[in-house]
Protein backbone atom coordinates (compact mmCIF):
# COMPACT_ATOMS: atom_id res chain seq x y z
CA UNK A 1 0.00 0.00 0.00
CA UNK A 2 3.11 2.48 0.47
CA UNK A 3 3.63 4.57 -2.61
CA UNK A 4 6.83 4.07 -4.46
CA UNK A 5 6.51 7.16 -6.28
CA UNK A 6 9.49 9.46 -6.38
CA UNK A 7 8.63 12.90 -4.41
CA UNK A 8 9.13 15.29 -6.51
CA UNK A 9 9.50 19.40 -5.79
CA UNK A 10 7.10 21.47 -7.71
CA UNK A 11 8.16 24.35 -10.36
CA UNK A 12 5.73 26.57 -8.88
CA UNK A 13 7.61 27.09 -5.65
CA UNK A 14 10.70 27.35 -6.95
CA UNK A 15 9.88 29.98 -9.61
CA UNK A 16 8.05 32.07 -7.22
CA UNK A 17 10.69 31.83 -4.73
CA UNK A 18 13.80 32.82 -7.47
CA UNK A 19 11.84 36.04 -7.90
CA UNK A 20 12.67 36.72 -3.83
CA UNK A 21 16.11 36.26 -4.27
CA UNK A 22 18.94 35.08 -2.42
CA UNK A 23 18.01 35.10 1.34
CA UNK A 24 20.04 34.51 4.45
CA UNK A 25 19.57 31.32 5.83
CA UNK A 26 20.44 29.54 9.36
CA UNK A 27 20.76 25.53 9.29
CA UNK A 28 19.53 24.56 12.51
CA UNK A 29 22.10 21.26 13.20
CA UNK A 30 23.05 21.11 9.85
CA UNK A 31 25.36 18.05 10.23
CA UNK A 32 23.07 15.53 8.41
CA UNK A 33 23.04 14.49 4.81
CA UNK A 34 19.04 14.93 3.84
CA UNK A 35 19.65 18.76 5.93
CA UNK A 36 22.89 19.08 3.95
CA UNK A 37 21.64 17.76 0.34
CA UNK A 38 18.16 19.80 0.43
CA UNK A 39 20.39 23.27 1.18
CA UNK A 40 22.93 22.23 -1.58
CA UNK A 41 19.61 22.02 -3.58
CA UNK A 42 18.13 25.03 -2.82
CA UNK A 43 21.53 27.23 -3.11
CA UNK A 44 21.74 25.55 -6.53
CA UNK A 45 18.70 27.34 -7.41
CA UNK A 46 20.32 30.60 -6.24
CA UNK A 47 17.08 30.60 -2.71
CA UNK A 48 19.07 31.14 -0.09
CA UNK A 49 22.79 32.13 1.88
CA UNK A 50 23.20 29.96 4.03
CA UNK A 51 24.55 29.65 7.57
CA UNK A 52 25.39 26.01 8.71
CA UNK A 53 24.79 25.93 12.42
CA UNK A 54 26.41 22.50 13.87
CA UNK A 55 28.85 20.04 14.31
CA UNK A 56 31.56 21.42 11.72
CA UNK A 57 33.42 18.33 10.81
CA UNK A 58 29.88 16.62 10.12
CA UNK A 59 28.83 19.65 8.29
CA UNK A 60 31.91 19.41 6.17
CA UNK A 61 32.02 16.01 6.02
CA UNK A 62 28.38 15.60 4.53
CA UNK A 63 29.59 18.47 2.61
CA UNK A 64 32.29 16.58 0.78
CA UNK A 65 29.73 13.65 -0.01
CA UNK A 66 27.69 16.11 -1.76
CA UNK A 67 31.02 17.28 -3.93
CA UNK A 68 29.91 20.93 -2.45
CA UNK A 69 32.77 23.23 -1.85
CA UNK A 70 31.57 25.32 1.52
CA UNK A 71 34.28 27.48 2.54
CA UNK A 72 32.98 30.21 0.98
CA UNK A 73 29.77 30.02 3.90
CA UNK A 74 29.29 30.93 6.96
CA UNK A 75 29.96 28.05 9.64
CA UNK A 76 29.15 27.99 13.49
CA UNK A 77 30.78 25.44 15.33
CA UNK A 78 28.33 23.95 18.03
CA UNK A 79 28.13 19.70 19.36
CA UNK A 80 25.12 20.36 21.21
CA UNK A 81 22.15 19.61 18.68
CA UNK A 82 19.89 21.58 22.52
CA UNK A 83 21.96 24.92 21.69
CA UNK A 84 21.77 25.23 17.60
CA UNK A 85 18.40 26.62 17.85
CA UNK A 86 18.84 29.45 20.50
CA UNK A 87 21.82 30.39 18.01
CA UNK A 88 19.82 30.54 14.87
CA UNK A 89 16.97 32.40 17.05
CA UNK A 90 19.22 35.29 18.40
CA UNK A 91 20.66 35.16 14.22
CA UNK A 92 17.11 35.75 13.31
CA UNK A 93 16.64 38.61 16.07
CA UNK A 94 19.72 40.44 15.03
CA UNK A 95 18.29 40.38 11.61
CA UNK A 96 21.44 38.50 10.26
CA UNK A 97 19.10 35.55 8.90
CA UNK A 98 15.75 36.18 7.30
CA UNK A 99 14.81 32.46 7.52
CA UNK A 100 15.10 29.77 10.14
CA UNK A 101 15.34 26.31 8.41
CA UNK A 102 15.08 22.92 10.76
CA UNK A 103 18.26 20.49 10.13
CA UNK A 104 18.17 17.34 12.19
CA UNK A 105 16.56 18.14 15.59
CA UNK A 106 13.42 17.73 17.10
CA UNK A 107 10.74 20.26 16.42
CA UNK A 108 9.65 21.44 19.76
CA UNK A 109 13.34 22.32 20.74
CA UNK A 110 13.37 24.69 17.63
CA UNK A 111 10.23 26.21 18.20
CA UNK A 112 11.14 26.85 21.97
CA UNK A 113 13.88 28.64 20.86
CA UNK A 114 12.04 30.72 18.26
CA UNK A 115 9.51 31.81 21.07
CA UNK A 116 11.80 33.08 23.64
CA UNK A 117 10.13 36.39 24.02
CA UNK A 118 13.39 38.55 24.63
CA UNK A 119 14.16 37.80 20.39
CA UNK A 120 11.12 39.88 20.13
CA UNK A 121 10.61 36.99 17.05
CA UNK A 122 6.64 37.12 17.49
CA UNK A 123 4.50 39.88 16.82
CA UNK A 124 0.96 40.18 16.93
CA UNK A 125 0.06 37.39 14.76
CA UNK A 126 -0.48 33.98 15.93
CA UNK A 127 2.32 31.29 14.46
CA UNK A 128 0.93 28.55 12.51
CA UNK A 129 1.84 26.08 9.80
CA UNK A 130 1.47 25.25 6.28
CA UNK A 131 1.88 22.71 4.18
CA UNK A 132 1.43 23.30 0.36
CA UNK A 133 0.55 19.56 -1.08
CA UNK A 134 1.78 18.53 -4.37
CA UNK A 135 2.29 14.66 -6.63
CA UNK A 136 3.81 16.32 -9.75
CA UNK A 137 5.73 18.91 -10.76
CA UNK A 138 2.72 21.53 -11.70
CA UNK A 139 0.25 19.97 -9.67
CA UNK A 140 -2.11 22.52 -8.22
CA UNK A 141 -1.45 22.47 -4.89
CA UNK A 142 -3.50 22.20 -1.75
CA UNK A 143 -2.54 23.66 1.27
CA UNK A 144 -3.17 22.14 4.74
CA UNK A 145 -3.18 24.09 8.08
CA UNK A 146 -2.43 23.46 10.90
CA UNK A 147 -1.16 20.20 11.49
CA UNK A 148 2.06 20.95 13.42
CA UNK A 149 1.81 23.74 15.85
CA UNK A 150 -1.29 24.41 17.03
CA UNK A 151 -2.77 20.94 18.59
CA UNK A 152 -6.35 21.76 19.63
CA UNK A 153 -7.05 25.61 18.45
CA UNK A 154 -10.17 27.33 20.01
CA UNK A 155 -12.25 29.63 17.60
CA UNK A 156 -10.30 32.82 17.83
CA UNK A 157 -6.71 30.80 16.88
CA UNK A 158 -8.35 29.24 13.81
CA UNK A 159 -9.45 32.46 12.77
CA UNK A 160 -5.66 33.09 12.93
CA UNK A 161 -4.74 30.23 11.29
CA UNK A 162 -7.06 31.19 8.66
CA UNK A 163 -5.72 34.67 7.90
CA UNK A 164 -1.97 33.42 8.26
CA UNK A 165 -3.05 30.84 5.54
CA UNK A 166 -4.89 33.18 2.92
CA UNK A 167 -1.74 35.47 3.31
CA UNK A 168 0.11 32.61 2.02
CA UNK A 169 -1.98 31.24 -0.59
CA UNK A 170 -1.87 35.16 -1.79
CA UNK A 171 2.29 34.41 -1.99
CA UNK A 172 1.91 31.49 -4.72
CA UNK A 173 -0.38 33.42 -6.74
CA UNK A 174 -3.81 32.29 -5.52
CA UNK A 175 -5.67 35.38 -5.80
CA UNK A 176 -8.79 34.29 -3.74
CA UNK A 177 -8.83 31.22 -2.57
CA UNK A 178 -10.93 28.87 -1.39
CA UNK A 179 -11.26 27.85 1.97
CA UNK A 180 -13.17 24.11 3.07
CA UNK A 181 -13.52 24.20 7.04
CA UNK A 182 -13.18 20.65 7.89
CA UNK A 183 -15.33 18.36 10.47
CA UNK A 184 -16.26 15.06 9.98
CA UNK A 185 -19.77 16.10 8.83
CA UNK A 186 -21.14 18.74 6.24
CA UNK A 187 -24.03 18.91 8.53
CA UNK A 188 -23.55 21.58 11.80
CA UNK A 189 -24.35 18.96 14.73
CA UNK A 190 -24.33 19.91 18.39
CA UNK A 191 -22.35 16.49 19.42
CA UNK A 192 -19.39 17.13 16.91
CA UNK A 193 -17.46 20.66 17.80
CA UNK A 194 -15.90 21.12 14.96
CA UNK A 195 -18.73 21.30 12.74
CA UNK A 196 -19.98 24.35 15.47
CA UNK A 197 -16.56 25.98 14.66
CA UNK A 198 -16.34 25.46 11.01
CA UNK A 199 -19.89 27.47 10.63
CA UNK A 200 -18.85 29.95 12.96
CA UNK A 201 -15.52 30.92 11.01
CA UNK A 202 -17.56 31.18 7.83
CA UNK A 203 -19.34 33.75 9.31
CA UNK A 204 -16.67 35.74 10.61
CA UNK A 205 -14.88 35.22 7.39
CA UNK A 206 -17.86 37.16 5.92
CA UNK A 207 -18.20 39.39 8.25
CA UNK A 208 -14.80 40.38 8.81
CA UNK A 209 -13.93 40.94 4.81
CA UNK A 210 -11.34 37.60 4.42
CA UNK A 211 -10.07 37.86 0.89
CA UNK A 212 -11.45 34.25 0.25
CA UNK A 213 -13.92 32.27 -0.17
CA UNK A 214 -14.98 30.74 3.01
CA UNK A 215 -17.28 27.60 3.94
CA UNK A 216 -17.75 24.89 6.26
CA UNK A 217 -18.57 22.75 7.62
CA UNK A 218 -17.07 20.30 5.47
CA UNK A 219 -16.29 16.75 5.04
CA UNK A 220 -12.94 16.15 3.47
CA UNK A 221 -14.49 14.30 0.36
CA UNK A 222 -17.09 16.83 -0.66
CA UNK A 223 -14.35 19.39 0.12
CA UNK A 224 -12.01 18.07 -2.59
CA UNK A 225 -14.28 15.88 -4.81
CA UNK A 226 -17.22 17.93 -7.17
CA UNK A 227 -18.97 14.69 -7.39
CA UNK A 228 -19.04 14.10 -4.15
CA UNK A 229 -20.41 17.31 -2.99
CA UNK A 230 -23.40 16.87 -6.07
CA UNK A 231 -24.09 13.39 -5.13
CA UNK A 232 -24.62 15.25 -1.59
CA UNK A 233 -26.47 18.28 -3.34
CA UNK A 234 -23.94 20.38 -1.26
CA UNK A 235 -23.91 23.62 -3.33
CA UNK A 236 -21.23 26.56 -2.31
CA UNK A 237 -18.19 28.26 -3.78
CA UNK A 238 -15.72 25.87 -2.37
CA UNK A 239 -16.78 22.09 -1.98
CA UNK A 240 -15.29 20.35 -4.85
CA UNK A 241 -12.53 22.80 -5.32
CA UNK A 242 -10.96 23.85 -2.14
CA UNK A 243 -7.12 25.79 -2.19
CA UNK A 244 -7.02 25.30 1.57
CA UNK A 245 -8.49 22.95 3.99
CA UNK A 246 -8.35 24.48 7.58
CA UNK A 247 -8.21 20.74 9.64
CA UNK A 248 -10.11 21.30 13.29
CA UNK A 249 -7.31 19.94 15.00
CA UNK A 250 -2.99 18.92 15.19
CA UNK A 251 -3.81 14.88 14.71
CA UNK A 252 -6.11 15.77 11.52
CA UNK A 253 -3.79 17.91 9.68
CA UNK A 254 -0.92 15.62 10.40
CA UNK A 255 -2.21 12.22 9.77
CA UNK A 256 -3.79 13.51 6.50
CA UNK A 257 -0.53 14.97 5.11
CA UNK A 258 1.25 11.90 6.34
CA UNK A 259 -1.18 9.90 3.96
CA UNK A 260 -0.49 11.77 1.08
CA UNK A 261 3.15 11.45 1.72
CA UNK A 262 3.37 7.53 2.13
CA UNK A 263 -0.07 6.94 0.52
CA UNK A 264 -0.02 8.86 -2.89
CA UNK A 265 4.03 10.35 -2.64
CA UNK A 266 2.98 13.63 -2.32
CA UNK A 267 5.72 16.41 -1.88
CA UNK A 268 4.70 18.42 1.76
CA UNK A 269 5.89 21.98 1.58
CA UNK A 270 6.25 22.55 5.76
CA UNK A 271 6.73 26.12 6.78
CA UNK A 272 6.02 27.98 10.29
CA UNK A 273 4.34 31.12 9.45
CA UNK A 274 3.41 34.63 11.54
CA UNK A 275 6.76 35.11 13.33
CA UNK A 276 9.40 37.87 12.34
CA UNK A 277 11.13 35.26 9.92
CA UNK A 278 9.25 31.75 8.69
CA UNK A 279 10.81 28.45 10.12
CA UNK A 280 11.06 25.67 7.92
CA UNK A 281 9.46 22.49 9.97
CA UNK A 282 10.49 19.34 7.90
CA UNK A 283 10.40 16.14 9.36
CA UNK A 284 13.78 13.98 9.98
CA UNK A 285 12.99 11.58 7.90
CA UNK A 286 11.67 13.60 5.05
CA UNK A 287 13.57 13.33 1.57
CA UNK A 288 15.75 16.17 0.04
CA UNK A 289 13.29 17.39 -2.47
CA UNK A 290 10.29 17.35 0.38
CA UNK A 291 12.66 19.53 1.93
CA UNK A 292 13.89 21.92 -0.90
CA UNK A 293 9.91 22.66 -1.20
CA UNK A 294 9.66 23.64 2.11
CA UNK A 295 12.83 26.33 1.92
CA UNK A 296 11.15 27.84 -0.90
CA UNK A 297 8.00 27.90 0.66
CA UNK A 298 9.71 29.96 3.64
CA UNK A 299 11.42 32.25 0.76
CA UNK A 300 8.08 32.47 -0.33
CA UNK A 301 6.25 33.87 2.27
CA UNK A 302 8.55 36.62 2.47
CA UNK A 303 6.92 38.32 -0.73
Amino acid sequence: MLSSKKIICPNNLINVAKKTGNINAAIVNAGEIFPMESVHMAVGHGLINPTFIGNESEIKKHAEKLSWDISKYKIINETNENNTAPIASKLASENKVKIIVKGHIHTDILMKAVLKRNLNLIGKKRLSHVWHITLEKDDKPLIITDGVVNVSPKLEVKMHILRNAVDFANKIGISRPKVAVLSATEEIIESVPSSIDANLITKRAKNENINADVFGPLAFDNSVSKKSAAIKKIKNNVSGSADILLVPNVETGNALVKMMIYFMGGCAAGVVVGAKVPVVITSRSDEAEARLASIAAAVVSLN
